[in-house]
């Protein structure tokens, strides 16, 4: 049996039962078995507490100011030059790289060519987190993606690995300090390989699993903002409001996860008997669907306007800007803060605050004159049941 759920207060309560599993990538077990999003219990707090070594505020703060202009910087400036690009490409490229940092995934040539090689393997692993959704033959992609996890070993993985293999053992030999040890969750999983128990063909997959987590699910997070965006500032009030004010900047891309969550649901299944508001009981072999795209517009807690995108909207106490979109409870999205940032209060020092990198990129898209191209509109995914841009061409001013 399926059950649906479909109010938010009900929802951000069903998230944080801990009896209920991750059922969303059951489909894309060939490259989503054992990593980080789909463990429960205990072996899912003590990974989650051995990455979140990495994942903390001060790493976040350290990648936004010492890592993330320089990445970013020399994977747009060619498309400067030729003036345009079409955006869910360059979100791609961006996204790759800057999540390459953090999973620990070098990239020696950081050329054009290899970062076109990793992004068609990281294109083919998306299928993987979607495959549920799929509307293909499902058998010849999971084909498709068991070779591009060899690919991505044999290419990528293994290299890295190796260089950070050697790190440990200087460290081991005190040649090194902590501080010299590589700042990403390739490391840390190998440093603890023996205590949490993982075969390399597990660390293989986590690894692969935050390239893609931070890459893919961004992408089409930052499209959608940009769409909304562009809508928004044909005000030129709001434009004002959008170009000098970061915060404001930052309130509207949050605005845009609400209404357009990386994935439209979320999906759990009882580890036992599961009492639902209505009465109904749901048991190991029954699915519990959280509609997050309902959830997240809910007219009693977003107001009458909840399908529009209002960054000025009042919320209730203790709900976030973004809705549901990044979950809650034990499978809450690991990397929230280096997505969407801090949410700003009302004395944040603009000087100072953590924005996310997605805030930080639109940021920049703007600074440089970025403007739909009005000659080639966006063409919408038709391929997953996922609402998502397929294509989005954008001119670039400056």
């Amino acid at each position: 049996m399926s059950y649906s759920i479909s109010d938010f207060k009900t929802a951000s309560e069903t998230l944080r039962v801990n009896d209920l599993r991750q059922a969303l990538y059951d489909a894309g077990a060939i490259l989503m078995d054992k990593v980080l999003v789909n463990l429960h219990g205990k072996e899912h707090q003590m990974r989650r507490k051995v990455e979140a070594k990495i994942l903390k505020p001060n790493f976040f703060r350290w990648y936004e100011t010492e890592v993330f202009q320089k990445t970013l910087d020399e994977t747009i400036t060619p498309y400067l030059k030729a003036g345009k690009a079409d955006l869910v490409d360059l979100a791609y490229r961006i996204l790759l790289n800057l999540t390459a940092d953090f999973s620990g995934i070098d990239r020696p040539k950081k050329s054009f060519d290899e970062t076109e090689r990793i992004l068609i393997i990281l294109r083919t692993f998306g299928k993987a987190a979607t495959l549920g959704q799929a509307k293909g033959d499902k058998d010849a992609i999971s084909n498709q993606i068991k070779n591009s996890l060899e690919e991505f070993k044999t290419e990528f993985y293994n290299p890295s690995k190796q260089k950070r293999l050697e790190y440990l053992k200087r460290f081991k030999l005190g040649e090194v300090n902590e501080d010299d040890l590589p700042k990403d969750i390739l490391t840390e999983l190998l440093r603890n390989q023996e205590k949490l128990g993982l075969s390399d063909n597990i660390i293989l997959k986590e690894t692969a699993f935050y390239l893609l987590a931070g890459a893919f699910t961004s992408i089409h997070t930052l499209t959608h903002a940009m769409h909304e965006i562009f809508e928004r500032i044909k005000d030129p009030v709001q434009e004002s409001k959008v170009m000098s004010d970061p915060v404001y900047l930052q309130r509207c891309m949050h605005e845009s996860m609400r209404l357009h969550p990386s994935s439209p649901t979320a999906m759990r299944r009882p580890t036992c008997p599961f009492h639902t508001t209505d009465g109904t009981i749901l048991n190991k072999s029954d699915t519990l669907v959280i509609d997050l795209m309902a959830s997240n517009r809910d007219v009693s807690i977003f107001g009458l306007d909840a399908n529009e995108h209002n960054p000025e909207r009042n919320l209730p106490s203790g709900v976030p800007p973004y809705g549901l979109s990044f979950g809650k409870g034990m499978h809450a999205c690991i990397g929230v803060n280096l997505a969407a940032g801090v949410v700003p209060k009302k004395d944040s020092d603009p000087a100072t605050h953590q924005y996310g990198i997605i805030t930080l990129i639109a940021k920049k898209l703007l600074e440089y004159g970025v403007t739909p191209d009005k000659n080639n509109p966006g063409v919408v995914d038709t391929s997953t049941a996922r609402n998502n841009w397929s294509s989005y061409p954008i001119l670039f001013r400056s």
